[in-house]
Formats: C-alpha cells, sequence, structure tokens
C-alpha cells in the first residue's frame, strides 16, 4: 500500500465544499483542514504509484476550489504503539 499526503491550497470560501469532494474520491482515506500555508491535507491511499499519477493530477487537482497541490509520497509508518513497542524489546517486566 502507498500512501501519500497531498497538500492542497483551495479557494478560501468553498473550502467545506472542497475538502468533500476530494473525501468522495477513490482512494482518498480522510481530508482534514488546517490552518497554515495549506488549506487541506488530504490522505491517499493506493496499491500503485500509477495510481498516485492518475489519482492525484487527473481528479483532485480537478476538483472545483483546488489552486495547487503539494504531494509527498510516505516511506514509513510511525505511531506511538510501534515506538513503544520498540522500546520494550528485551524488556523483562517483572
Amino acid at each position: 500500500m502507498i500512501t501519500a499526503i497531498v497538500l492542497v491550497r483551495a479557494a478560501t470560501d468553498s473550502i467545506p465544499e472542497t475538502a468533500q469532494a476530494i473525501a468522495d474520491i477513490p482512494g482518498v482515506a480522510e481530508v482534514y483542514s488546517c490552518a497554515g500555508d495549506v488549506d487541506l491535507v488530504a490522505v491517499v491511499r493506493v496499491g500503485e504509484h500509477e495510481e498516485l499519477a492518475r489519482l492525484i493530477p487527473g481528479s483532485i487537482s480537478k476538483v472545483p476550489g483546488v489552486l495547487d497541490t503539494d504531494t509527498h509520497i510516505a516511506f514509513r509508518a510511525y505511531s506511538k504503539r510501534d515506538t513503544d513497542a520498540a522500546f520494550d524489546i528485551g524488556v523483562d517486566e517483572g
């Protein structure tokens, strides 16, 4: 599974509608509105890189209200549970 984080600049007056339209695209797992340099962050999960090449410029970028996108492909996921487990290896509690 390939995960990409897509940073989206959107027209201010249509952020909720733009976010929902992006969320409705197959392959988009989550969309967050946020403060800062971008308006929306979309988490995309697909099986192949070719799907990203089709999905982002062919679907997300064409949603009304999307002004610009910047895509970052994730190499590895980390979570607090994973980090805690890594430090627990070899530790006997007793």
